[in-house]
């Protein structure tokens, strides 16, 4: 009797868990990518903030990401790999405006500047239709306009050109004063790499 030999099923796609404030968080799989916290049995949907990412950077090991990349398109998974503490903001940035991939990719500081708009632009909500909308009509200038950045392609290659796309988010309101500098502006479009060190002089000198 001949038997049929099964195809071996994939294993069930992982979620990322981590906990923040005493209370439980998560990130569910692929493509839905829905941020979401425990209240009592229920899983209700959530805004994660700059405490909930930097809590899950702490919390999440390594072999707990490998699993969920597992199940993400080859881009995607080669673009969140890209980061080290900023993973679930590059997530939610490609998950929400899947469209401004290949901008991020030639230019990945941009991601943490998308991930913390409603901070910068001081909003009370989310905006990532409006950001998919600005893209489509606009491109990246008008992305950058929408940010508060200087839409010119000098402001590109600065964040081209930056060693660590993980910019600190305690700099990047002063970055973006600095970056209205014309003399700072070309000074870091100029540079071959960015580095922090650079970032923390010119907002040193914005200080003084």
């Amino acid at each position: 009797m001949k038997t049929v030999s099964r195809p071996k099923e994939r294993p069930a796609a992982v979620e990322v868990l981590w906990s923040h404030a005493g209370v439980c968080r998560r990130v569910t799989a692929w493509p839905a990518v829905a941020f979401q916290r425990r209240c009592g049995d229920a899983w209700i949907p959530d805004h994660p903030d700059e405490g909930s990412f930097a809590a899950a950077a702490a919390d999440v090991r390594e072999p707990t990401w490998r699993r969920y990349l597992d199940f993400l398109p080859a881009a995607e998974r080669s673009f969140v790999s890209r980061f080290r503490f900023g993973r679930l903001e590059a997530l939610q940035v490609v998950a929400r405006c899947p469209a401004l991939l290949p901008v991020l990719m030639e230019m990945p500081a941009l991601t943490v500047f998308v991930s913390a708009h409603v901070a910068l632009r001081g909003s009370r909500r989310p905006g990532w239709d409006e950001i998919d909308a600005i893209f489509e009509r606009a491109g990246v200038f008008g992305v950058l306009e929408w940010l508060g950045l200087p839409a010119s392609r000098q402001t590109l290659s600065v964040l081209a050109n930056f060693a660590d796309p993980e910019i600190p988010r305690r700099f990047l309101a002063p970055l973006r004063t600095i970056l209205w500098d014309d003399s700072a502006l070309g000074a870091l479009a100029r540079s071959d790499v960015v580095t922090d060190i650079d970032i923390a002089r010119h907002c040193h000198a914005l200080a003084a």
